[in-house]
């Protein structure tokens, strides 16, 4: 058994095919381009026609939150806190435990509606540096 770099296999490999034996040399060869990849999220000039923050993806969220933090609308701490994974369990106002283990990236997310529940939660527990990262977050995404 012989082995051969990377380079010399494909090489070997396309000289070796009948159909390309006429047409080995590199010159001959054309390198398909493709059109650029489309960007997934893009933050609009006009922030008025925000995401939609009741349906919208962690990942979209995330990336939304990057270019907010990047303009300065928002400050480090709530960039972080938006950044952060949800937890698997969160516990509602009304004290009623919410599984969130199946919230995964690709999938659509009702945000403002958790991040409003969180705020109560840590308004009724007093923890007043939560609250206040809470409230920043809430008023970013009611934007």
């Amino acid at each position: 058994m012989e082995i051969f770099s990377l380079r010399s296999s494909q090489s070997l490999l396309f000289k070796n095919n009948p159909n390309n034996a006429r047409n080995s040399k590199t010159a001959d060869i054309q390198i398909e381009t493709k059109a650029p990849a489309p960007v997934s999220f893009q933050l609009e000039d006009n922030l008025d026609d925000g995401p939609d923050f009741t349906a919208v993806s962690p990942g979209e969220l995330r990336n939304y939150a990057r270019q907010s933090f990047d303009s300065g609308l928002i400050d480090q701490n709530t960039y972080a806190a938006i950044s952060e994974p949800l937890p698997m369990h969160a516990i509602d106002p009304l004290g009623n435990i919410i599984d969130l283990s199946s919230v995964t990236d690709g999938t659509s997310f009702n945000f403002l509606d958790y991040y409003k529940n969180q705020l109560q939660v840590a308004m009724s527990i007093g923890d007043p540096h939560e609250v206040q990262t809470l409230k920043s977050i809430v008023n970013f995404l009611n934007g």
